[in-house]
C-alpha cells in the first residue's frame, strides 16, 4: 500500500471535494482519499499494483481540476 499527496488547483468548496473524492474512489486500487481544501492537496492511499499516479491525475483532471 502506498500513500501520495497530490497538489490540486481549483478546489474551493464541498462540491469540489466530493467530485475529486468520488472520481478517485471509482478507480480500482484506491483505498482512501482525503481532500484538504485549504491546502489544495489530496492524500490518496492506493495499491500500486492496481492503479498508478497517472490514472489518478487523469481522474481528477477529468473533473476539471489541475494537478501539479
Amino acid at each position: 500500500m502506498m500513500t501520495i499527496t497530490l497538489n490540486v488547483q481549483g478546489m474551493t468548496c464541498g462540491h469540489c471535494k466530493m467530485a475529486v473524492t468520488n472520481a478517485l474512489k471509482e478507480l480500482d486500487g484506491v483505498k482512501h482519499v482525503e481532500v484538504h481544501l485549504q491546502e489544495g492537496t489530496v492524500d490518496v492511499d492506493y495499491d500500486e499494483t492496481k492503479v498508478n499516479v497517472e490514472k489518478m491525475k487523469e481522474a481528477i483532471e477529468d473533473q476539471g481540476y489541475d494537478v501539479k
